[in-house]
């Protein structure tokens, strides 16, 4: 089944069943409180397995003047209906040890018999059950289905836990809960189903079967009755129910958890024996699953459940209702055949829209006829010839549901006219297949001889807003057309900060770079490679910093920008002043201690986490560091750092890239020059680590690209997916 049915036959089935589901979840949700306010009572006051059935009986027959039946809850509660000696017929619970009432039996409350009604029937007796039933069905194949579609999100059931990529908070949210919590749902359907069917008569007869067993004759065999319930526990019993009279024609009726036993009330002797039918076990066992009745805990999960269906049902209209604005919200100006310059878009939640359309209007103000639409539109476009993909990657590498039909529409259609192409790929590095549909996408019209690229596939991490400025630049200085474009920087309204001491300041190089070395005020874990988050009191806007661990101390390399609010800040920070700041784990860019070799890549100030995880390199793996740099001069702020980690051989090698020194060299031209270690590391599963500008990220890939290309027989991309790269670029 495609992903396309799975995602439809998911919003469909909720849709349909939506004012139902409301109506469940939140009904149900209170009905699974309801056993928790049972159990927290103080009634269980006894280990059962350690009681007798007979010293239960004993103890009562003490204190009252009957006793007319015995009941043992799932909470392992004792229920006696008792005639007192004043002859009042009374329900309560005992303490099985001594007989003692310890609170009276009180029926459902109202509010949760109410309750109760609106859940099974909705007041509407058969019809009402059988609306019930059809709905806890459709609540199983929306599970089922979500349970597919997070797995294909994730890359697979082994990876189901893996860290969700950074995006709203509904769509977040939406899939960190569905992991949790879509197989209790799958739990509180089923069961739901079941016990609808049973109530509605349509399942086997559950008749109990009574039959002699020699078994029991042997087991009461010269044994008194009292013998006999000796060697039942109160932890096998559900029920006794004592002889209405004297007459030899009553019986005791013991219900034990897996059958029933007639006990004659005189000798104890087994009179007849019936095992409960399977119906009968099931559908006790799926009561106790779907309300919660005897575990705390199990209820809890059961709240938490039937609560969260609101959220999934709001989350999930709200994130369809979002995709199709997003898709519809950019007004055409002309139509596909009146435009030079065609942007088509894959998308899976909506969000490469909205580059989508940075670009397109940028386009507009430039005077360009544009027309923009899904990758799923393709088609002939008689006056194009310029072509711009934005496409995301949708699970394993797979197309977004609006790219799911371009590569048959395009095998299919000869473009009329040459057309130069660019593509540009989101995704997240926490993924195998990073961006690999949009490779997907740049290799198949590359391989049509009327296309032309003109840029090298571009890749942005984690809809970095940044990088695809970069990229804009970057094109637009290729097409020679000046784009005015409005991209708005992430905001933050409040942010909780930690406070830092300034503890070491390295003077600024000729470069206008510096070191500032802090320490918390709190013990904060942190590693080489998290990103620490500094908002200056100009304006509301996060800066980050990779940040390196030095001694416990935080370690950052600055450049100071002539208009940079928060460099210029730091810079005149002085030891022992403060600051507010706070961090951001970066695990995907941690040092990788099982690597069998590693080699860093940075320029200027990226050097900054890789100065920490070269101090981590406690058992001496080879370990490699090419760095990208202006002069010599440049280079004397980090050197302390390097020769140091050399000396104790946690370095193994390092090389410098010089771009203003009279042989001008580039951190892409040092790793040429190291071809034979650049494949060595590649070839035995070692790791590449990359950090510093967009613009070297991008050069440095080009290289690398060549390189295992050439060298390797393989795209960079399959030892990418092998997560054997690893980019932290701004």
């Amino acid at each position: 089944m495609s992903l396309l049915v799975w995602r439809y036959s998911h919003f469909l089935l909720a849709l349909i069943s939506s004012l139902f589901l409301l109506i469940a979840s939140i009904t149900g949700g209170i009905l699974a409180f309801e056993p928790i306010t049972v159990s927290v009572q103080p009634y269980n006051v006894a280990s059962l397995d350690e009681v007798s059935l007979n010293q239960a009986v004993l103890s009562l027959n003490k204190k009252y003047a009957e006793i007319i039946k015995i009941e043992v809850t799932e909470d392992d509660f004792v229920i006696a209906s008792v005639i007192t000696n004043e002859g009042e017929i009374n329900k309560i619970y005992i303490d099985p040890k001594t007989g003692e009432n310890i609170g009276f039996v009180k029926k459902q409350k109202r509010f949760f018999s109410f309750i109760t009604n609106l859940h099974r029937s909705l007041f509407l007796k058969t019809i009402g059950r059988v609306f019930v039933g059809i709905v806890s069905l459709l609540l199983c194949f929306i599970a089922v289905t979500g349970v597919f579609l997070l797995a294909k999100r994730q890359g697979g059931f082994k990876k189901w836990f893996r860290r969700v990529q950074d995006s709203d908070f509904n769509q977040r949210y939406h899939v960190i809960l569905g992991r949790w919590l879509v197989f209790p749902i799958i739990i509180i359907g089923v069961t739901g189903v079941f016990l609808s069917i049973e109530k509605l008569s349509l399942l086997p007869k559950d008749y109990l079967d009574y039959s002699w067993n020699s078994k029991h004759s042997e087991l009461v065999k010269n044994k008194s009755l009292s013998g006999f319930f000796e060697t039942i526990s109160l932890k096998e019993v559900r029920s006794l129910t004592f002889p209405f009279s004297k007459s030899k024609e009553d019986f005791y009726e013991l219900s034990l958890n897996d059958r029933v036993l007639n006990i004659d009330q005189f000798s104890g002797r087994v009179i007849e024996e019936s095992y409960y039918p399977f119906v009968k076990l099931a559908a006790r066992w799926n009561l106790i699953l779907h309300t919660g009745r005897g575990s705390i805990l199990w209820s809890v999960i059961l709240f938490t459940a039937s609560s969260s269906m609101l959220f999934f049902m709001f989350s999930g209209f709200s994130m369809a209702f979002k995709r199709i604005l997003k898709s519809k919200k950019i007004k055409k100006v002309l139509g596909e055949n009146e435009c030079e310059y065609i942007i088509l878009v894959g998308s899976e939640t909506g969000n490469t829209y909205s580059f989508a359309k940075i670009l397109y209007e940028g386009l507009i103000k430039a005077g360009k006829n544009v027309f923009i639409s899904s990758l799923n539109e393709y088609t002939l476009y008689k006056k194009a010839k310029h072509l711009i993909v934005l496409t995301a990657t949708y699970g394993e590498g797979e197309a977004p549901s609006n790219a799911r039909s371009f590569e048959k529409k395009f095998k299919t259609s000869i473009p009329l006219n040459n057309i130069n192409f660019s593509v540009v790929g989101f995704g997240s590095l926490m993924y195998p297949n990073y961006c690999k549909f949009a490779v997907d996408i740049d290799q198949m019209l590359a391989s049509n001889p009327k296309f032309k690229s003109i840029m090298p596939l571009y890749k942005i991490n984690e809809e970095s807003k940044s990088a695809f400025e970069a990229w804009i630049k970057k094109w637009s200085a290729n097409k020679q057309i000046n784009l005015s474009l409005e991209i708005a920087k992430p905001l933050i309204k409040k942010l909780k900060t930690t406070t830092f001491k300034v503890v070491g300041k390295k003077a600024m190089n000729l470069d206008n770079t510096f070191l500032l070395k802090l320490d918390s005020l709190k013990n904060i874990e942190f590693n080489s490679g998290d990103l620490l988050n500094i908002i200056p009191k100009e304006d509301n806007f996060i800066r980050q910093y990779s940040i390196a661990k030095h001694e416990k101390n935080i370690l950052l390399s600055i450049k100071k920008h002539d208009h940079g609010i928060c460099s210029k800040f730091l810079s005149g920070l002085k030891i022992g002043d403060s600051l507010g700041a706070t961090f951001k784990t970066n695990s995907n860019f941690h040092f990788p201690k099982k690597a069998h070799s590693i080699i860093l890549i940075s320029n200027g100030t990226g050097i900054a986490p890789f100065l920490g995880m070269i101090n981590e390199n406690k058992s001496q793996i080879p370990l490699y560091l090419f760095w990208g740099g202006r002069t010599k001069e440049s280079l004397k702020l980090y050197k302390k750092y390097i020769d140091g980690a050399i000396s104790k051989k946690y370095l193994s090698y390092f090389q410098e890239a010089l771009s203003q020194e009279d042989k001008k060299e580039y951190v892409q031209d040092v790793l040429i020059k190291n071809i034979n270690q650049v494949c060595e590391t590649i070839k035995n599963n070692g790791v590449i680590m990359i950090c510093g500008s967009l613009s070297m990220q991008h050069d440095v890939l080009d290289v690398l690209e060549q390189i295992s290309t050439k060298n390797l027989n393989q795209p960079l991309s399959d030892f990418e997916n092998n997560g054997q790269l690893l980019l932290d670029c701004y």
